[in-house]
């Protein structure tokens, strides 16, 4: 074993083994009630979200790819599957032949307005209903000090900007 690492206190063990299993089981959760509820995985709520909060509701597809932590090629495939549902569509940017936007459409509007109040529910009740407010004050200035280490570009600026219940700019979680 190397003398110089430094492992981790038993405390330190033990939030690093919750914080795993959050990790883990967080997503299939809030991908299981889109799916159920609205047919969208979060992936695609993700990025419709985003594009619900954009001006004009359109993003370049390189800075969405970004946005929701997607590669270029899974961000098209999503994109395609958007699509075909009409909820999103793809626009060339003007001046910029190599870029294309992805443009959030009135029918995928209406989708994320529609699909909000329950995602926001099985977030809430998720994560913050057995929380005091002291403890969610904690757990924002947790996650305040750990993401910008993994996002020192800020790319993932829009996610979790709950606002429920707003038309202007429907949750995301």
């Amino acid at each position: 074993m190397d003398e110089t690492t430094q492992w981790l206190t038993a405390e330190q063990e033990s939030a690093w083994r919750s914080l795993m299993a959050a990790i883990l089981l967080l997503p299939g959760a809030l991908d299981a009630q889109l799916q159920r509820d609205a047919e969208l995985t979060h992936a695609g709520y993700v990025a419709m979200s985003a594009l619900s909060e954009a001006p004009g509701h359109a993003i370049r597809m390189s800075e969405l790819a970004h946005m929701a932590s997607l590669s270029m090629s899974r961000l098209s495939h999503l994109v395609d599957r958007l699509e075909q549902r009409g909820w999103v569509e793809r626009q060339p940017v003007p001046g910029d032949r190599r870029s294309t936007m992805a443009v959030l459409t009135e029918e995928g509007w209406q989708k994320v307005v529609a699909t909000a109040p329950g995602h926001v529910d099985t977030v809430r009740s998720l994560i913050f209903d057995d929380l005091t407010p002291a403890q969610t004050r904690q757990l924002k200035a947790i996650f305040d000090k750990i993401v910008p280490k993994l996002d020192p570009e800020n790319r993932l600026r829009s996610c979790g900007a709950a606002r429920a219940g707003k038309e202007a700019a429907p949750a995301q979680g």
